[in-house]
């Protein structure tokens, strides 16, 4: 059976997703929802997700959404490699800064926060909100991972946290937020940088323009 998932190229929560599918080996057909252009309000994304978010990942003969639950839902069902380390201390460990990036910095920097931002104050405030609100966050997050052992969020090798750190990462040097007093995030970064699963699972990677420009180049 097709594995599909449905996303945006620059989401955060799909890209999650992306790495975890590519630390799973799992094969997937890509179906792009252009969140600028409004493509998850409408009717066809509203069927497979009545939130109107990205992603969908349908496997299984399920259609699975947010991408927290995603990623628990592909370590219960294909364990190797884990994305989740041993014991309750290091998984309830690996799961908070999951959620501090997932649930505390991502949604109040979401598209739909944002725009509501510019909409009372001016693009200047948004820009503000955006750039206090992950700094806040990633140094909050720094501090969490000083006591983890490395070179990866939670040991040798990348795990949940890695999958949603990540793209937050990107997010953040996109708004120009400095991140590189964080020695420990750099540190996992790096590392990250040089895994092929992240490699594939990039945003670079789906981004329309650079498709147009590839498919352009092999005519």
């Amino acid at each position: 059976m097709t594995v599909r998932l449905h996303d945006y190229w620059r989401s955060s929560a799909s890209w999650r997703v992306r790495i975890a599918l590519a630390l799973k080996g799992i094969a997937y057909d890509r179906v792009p929802v252009d969140l600028v252009a409004g493509d998850q309000r409408g009717p066809d994304h509203l069927a497979l997700n009545p939130q109107g978010l990205v992603p969908v990942l349908e496997i299984d003969g399920l259609r699975l959404t947010q991408s927290l639950a995603i990623l628990e839902y592909l370590d219960d069902t294909r364990p190797l490699p884990p994305l989740l380390p041993e014991g309750p201390v290091a998984r309830a460990q690996a799961r908070a800064v999951a959620l501090a990036i997932a649930c505390e910095i991502h949604p109040v920097s979401n598209l739909a926060v944002l725009a509501r931002v510019e909409d009372l104050a001016g693009a200047e405030a948004r820009a503000a909100w955006n750039r206090d609100n992950i700094t806040r966050g990633l140094i909050a997050v720094e501090a969490m991972l000083t006591t983890t052992p490395g070179p990866f969020c939670h040991g040798g090798a990348p795990g949940m946290a890695d999958c949603v750190l990540i793209p937050q990462l990107f997010n953040a040097a996109r708004w120009g937020v400095a991140t590189d007093h964080l020695p420990r995030i750099t540190a996992i970064s790096a590392a990250c940088a040089d895994h092929p699963a992240f490699a594939a699972a990039h945003a670079d990677n789906f981004n329309p323009s650079r498709e147009a420009r590839v498919m352009e180049d092999q005519r």
